[in-house]
Formats: structure tokens, C-alpha cells, sequence
């Protein structure tokens, strides 16, 4: 199944091809590169050749921005009742993965139908922080958001003051998701609902190298310890490694939570962007969800 983030105003996924996307943030028009992309471009869109900025990979590894326009810093895209700061990384980013719109809105809507039950949310690998505002506006009573890197973190906090929810119990943890994560199992500490959207490679904050395939399995089984065994609500995991698939990700999960909660619904797929002027969709990962069957 896949899910496609189909709710954005000021977003839009112009065309994709040749191992690139094209995209319009706001009125800014970024082409970045997209490895999935491997079909040919739209030869008739011709903002491939007026976009505002160009990201040139390297071949020593990461890249750069080409800006072919004047463009500011930064900039502001919102989702809904939500407002988030845009700006092109040194690796290709811009602070925000529209795909994952889709996962905002089924936490939201699960955290507003079950706002009375005092939820406490933990958001792993949080990044700038979309989702941990998506479910803060939805009625979450905590929700803890830990990231290794500080500036995305700072970011995540830019976001916070954006979507004015700064009277909203959001705490920022600058650290090594698991080990927040076992130090959270030895406080005693427990959550309604979990989500993970960890990269392919990554660095703790003290140099800890993380690869999806080796480490995630301990952090899935360490974090599903921290999820309420009374009052579960949710678990989600994303997934970007380009050898991991949907199948992979079902399995892990059934393996895991699908068995210490089989009364749950454990769901799982794909996400995407539809290209504005073909009937296509971009792919952008792999999800696997689990919910409480109310």
C-alpha cells in the first residue's frame, strides 16, 4: 500500500526523473538529486532549466548548491495549522520530508481522539521536529524529542516558535537515541506512543556511528520496552535505507511489537509525492505501523 502525502497547499512535487526530483517550496523551486527516480524526466517542464537552485553532488561525496537565483536563507512553508522553516543544507535537506505529512496526520488523528488518556509521545531521530509539532498541536500531554545532531535540534525549536506552541510541553534532548533510550527504561520512565525515523548512517553526538542494518533491531526491542503496556496507543517506524523494504520493516515489527501486543493493527507500506503533472508517484520510503484496536 502506499500512502501519498496529498494535503500540502504550498508544496508541490513539480516532476522527477533521471535521478532527480524537482520541487516548489512555496515560490522557490529547488532540483535536488533522488536516487529512486531512475525513469526518464518530463521533457515538457521546463522549470527543470528555470528552477531558483541546482544541488550538485560531489564525487568525493556530498555537494553543493548551485543558486542561479538570489535566495534568502530561509524561509517558511506551512502544513495545516502547522508552520515550519525551509532552508537547502550542505546535504541536500531543506529541514523537511512533505512525504511524511502522512504519518503527521495519523498520529494526530489517533492523538486527538484519545487526548483524555494523558499521552506522552517519544520521537526518535526527530530531526527538525515536524512531527513531534504535529503531535504536540494534536493534544499530546508530553512530547519528548531527542535528535544526536544540536543544530537540528535548534532547528526543531525554530519550528516550535513557528507553529506558536511554545505553551506546549515539548522537551528538546540533544543525544544518542539509544542510549536515551535505556537510560528512559531505567527511570522507570514509560510512553503511549513511539515513533523512529532513523537514517541509513548517522553519528551520535559523541562520534557513535549508526548503520540501519546492525543497530536497529537493538533500539526497536529497547524502545518497545518504553511503550505502555497498559495504555498503548501507537508505535512507527520509517525507514529510508534503500535495502530495507516494506516486507522487511512488516517483519520486524510483527516480530517485535506484533507479538508482546497482538490485539493491535500492525500496518505497513510505502509513502510518496504525487508529480504535479503525471500520474506518478515518487517513492520515499517505507512504514510500519502498529495501533491499539480500540
Amino acid at each position: 500500500m502506499v500512502l501519498v502525502a496529498d494535503q500540502w497547499k504550498n508544496y508541490r512535487l513539480l516532476d522527477a526523473g533521471d535521478g532527480e526530483k524537482l520541487e516548489q517550496w512555496d515560490r522557490i523551486v529547488l532540483r535536488r538529486p533522488d536516487p529512486t527516480a531512475i525513469w526518464p524526466k518530463d521533457t515538457k517542464e521546463k522549470r527543470w532549466n528555470t528552477c531558483d537552485a541546482v544541488y550538485h553532488r560531489s564525487d568525493k561525496g556530498g555537494g553543493s548548491w548551485e543558486y542561479r537565483t538570489k535566495l534568502p536563507e530561509s524561509w517558511n512553508i506551512s502544513y495545516k495549522n502547522l508552520t515550519f522553516r525551509v532552508s537547502p543544507t550542505g546535504f541536500k535537506h531543506t529541514g523537511i520530508f512533505p512525504e511524511q505529512a502522512v504519518n503527521w496526520d495519523w498520529m494526530s488523528e489517533l492523538i486527538a481522539s484519545h487526548s483524555s488518556e494523558n499521552l506522552h509521545i517519544l520521537n526518535l531521530f526527530a530531526y527538525t521536529g515536524a512531527a513531534t509539532m504535529a503531535c504536540a498541536a494534536a493534544g499530546a500531554c508530553e512530547v519528548v524529542h531527542v535528535d544526536a545532531a544540536k543544530g537540528m535540534v535548534q532547528w526543531a525549536k525554530d519550528n516550535m516558535h513557528l507553529s506558536h506552541l511554545e505553551d506546549h510541553t515539548i522537551r528538546f534532548i540533544v543525544d544518542d537515541c539509544l542510549k536515551f533510550v535505556e537510560r528512559e527504561k531505567r527511570r522507570g520512565h514509560m510512553y503511549q506512543g513511539i515513533l523512529m525515523d532513523p537514517p541509513s548512517y548517522g553519528r551520535g553526538p559523541n562520534g557513535e556511528m549508526w548503520k540501519f542494518e546492525k543497530d536497529i533491531q537493538p533500539l526497536l526491542e529497547a524502545a518497545l520496552e518504553l511503550l505502555d503496556p497498559d495504555h498503548p496507543l501507537f508505535f512507527l517506524l520509517n525507514s529510508y535505507s534503500a535495502g530495507v523494504s516494506q516486507t522487511t520493516v512488516h517483519n520486524m515489527l510483527a516480530t517485535t511489537i506484533g507479538v508482546s501486543h497482538p490485539e493491535g493493527i500492525l500496518t505497513s507500506g510505502e509513502i510518496g509525492i504525487r508529480m504535479q503533472d503525471r500520474d506518478m508517484i515518487l517513492p520515499c520510503g517505507v512504514y510500519g505501523r502498529w495501533q491499539r484496536h480500540d
